[in-house]
């Protein structure tokens, strides 16, 4: 089968792969219909952050081509959300719903697809197949109503964004909502949209490039321009993502979060930063920083879509023929989606 394949900085290519096998009782073959690129895959793509070769994408919706004996209630043809984490759903962290956590698969940037050895080896959704471990817990069942480019950004990126927001709204219903930055170009547009779904009371975004900010004020947030240096702080919110990648931004999100307010990272910070933390003490500010649980959220936002309250396709999504994907996976884009037609 063809793989789009990591060979190394800069260098996306189709190669051919060796078909994956139905060897488990518990997994399931699944035919990519459609992958979402991650904020992160171009970085990777580009710079290299784990070593190559090996196939790329972990956000995709997908159509289900066998089975094995042990997985009940799916069926060949099945439409499905493939959680780009890789779990058990059996563990003691995937019963206690720590999926992102499974004990069961660990892996140095943790178990995932699309991320060769480094997430534990289990092939990535640019591919004709993926196999998918433990598929009667892992895959979750997607509506054809929805289009599929809007489907296969959910796994990762919009589950991303609504984790920012989803819960903290839901135990305190109007808050406020600030996002500082846009280095992760579409996570920080997804938590307005979804912020903004679920009834936040302001929602601001702050940011330098003047499209993601004309995309935030479409979605419904008040959209400030910021160049330069972050300042020690903005007004403060009960909930903030800090979207800077910096050491300065992330104090600055912090300073800008209010007393027993939430405050979560979706920035990869690859350099130690300093936190004012007898600050956050002080003001008792909960900090979260990690990747989002695609498998725990992935219900949730699901429901969004199905009820007609969110749709990721409001930011901006360009959408590719599959066989273009070499020449795609690096192009500039906030959101970029490979589809092609069910087999």
């Amino acid at each position: 089968m063809r793989s789009l394949t990591y060979v190394e900085p800069g260098v996306i290519a189709w190669q051919d792969a060796p078909e994956p096998v139905l060897a488990q009782e518990h997994a399931a073959l699944v035919r990519p219909l459609a992958v979402a690129r991650c904020d992160l895959d171009p970085i990777q793509g580009a710079f290299g952050i784990f070593p190559g070769p090996f196939p790329v994408g972990h956000e995709t919706v997908a159509e289900v081509t066998a089975l094995g004996s042990d997985v009940a209630g799916l069926h060949v043809g099945d439409l499905v959300l493939v959680p780009f984490q890789v779990s058990c759903g059996g563990c003691g962290a995937c019963r206690e719903g720590r999926f992102g956590g499974c004990q069961t698969y660990p892996a140095r940037a943790g178990a995932a697809f699309g991320f060769g050895a480094a997430g534990g080896g289990h092939g990535g959704a640019m591919s004709d197949l993926l196999l998918v471990p433990h598929a009667q817990h892992m895959l979750v069942p997607a509506p054809r109503s929805i289009p599929a480019a809007a489907l296969a950004t959910l796994p990762d990126n919009v589950v991303d964004g609504y984790r920012t927001v989803g819960r903290h709204l839901a135990e305190r219903p109007g808050s406020d909502v600030l996002v500082v930055g846009g280095a992760a170009a579409s996570i920080g547009l997804y938590a307005v949209a979804c912020a903004v779904a679920l009834g936040a009371g302001s929602v601001r975004y702050i940011d330098s490039d003047d499209e993601r900010l004309a995309v935030a004020a479409r979605l419904g947030a008040q959209a400030i321009r910021h160049d330069g240096d972050w300042p020690p702080s903005f007004d403060r919110a009960g909930i903030v993502i800090e979207n800077t990648g910096t050491a300065q931004g992330l104090e600055c999100a912090v300073r800008s979060t209010d007393a027993y307010g939430y405050l979560t990272s979706v920035a990869i910070h690859f350099t130690p930063a300093a936190l004012p933390l007898l600050q956050m003490y002080t003001r008792g500010i909960t900090f979260h920083t990690s990747r989002a649980d695609s498998r725990a959220y992935l219900p949730e936002v699901l429901a969004l879509l199905e009820a007609g309250r969110l749709d990721p396709l409001a930011v901006p999504t360009h959408v590719v023929d599959w066989d273009g994907a070499d020449e795609a996976w690096l192009e500039p884009g906030i959101k970029l989606v490979l589809s092609r037609p069910p087999a």
